[in-house]
């Protein structure tokens, strides 16, 4: 008798995926109010880390911290103007933070870290590589020339 080879279709056909999504619903609605958003909460933070670790960010991909913060916002279901003001800092210079008009800075850093539950260096980390995507974009024709080889070739 010859094996069949079992095929992805084969276990995750629509009944299997519908009962997978039942299950989960099943147990989602079954959680707190406070296990849900802790959930929700990790799953930003790992969206965060995600975007910092990948290597090719491409033009529509980039998000601004002000993309990651709505996040957070939208899971806690409270505003930016309110997350301001909890900050004790005017919605207009928050925005300007979040959006990279302004250059964090420590103290926006640790509220933001402190709020999110996450490490400060992300936030840095997220402002660095939009900078330097946007740099390679606008300006890789100028960098190329720095390449070592070249230095050595002189």
């Amino acid at each position: 008798m010859k094996n069949k080879e079992i095929l992805p279709k084969d276990i995750w056909n629509d009944k299997k995926i519908s009962d997978v999504n039942e299950f989960i619903k099943k147990h989602s609605d079954n959680q707190s109010k406070e296990k849900k958003i802790r959930n929700k909460l990790l799953s930003i933070q790992y969206k965060l880390e995600d975007y910092i670790e990948k290597d090719d960010i491409k033009e529509n991909e980039v998000l601004d911290i002000l993309d990651f913060v709505k996040m957070y916002l939208k899971a806690l279901d409270i505003t930016k103007r309110d997350l301001a003001k909890y900050f004790g800092m005017r919605d207009s210079n928050l925005h300007k933070y979040l959006t990279g008009k302004r250059k964090l800075n420590p103290e926006v850093v640790l509220k933001i870290s402190s709020f999110s539950r996450t490490k400060p260096e992300y936030w840095y980390r997220v402002q660095v590589k939009n900078e330097i995507v946007k740099l390679k974009r606008e300006k890789t024709k100028d960098y190329e020339k720095y390449d070592y080889k070249k230095l050595l070739s002189i």
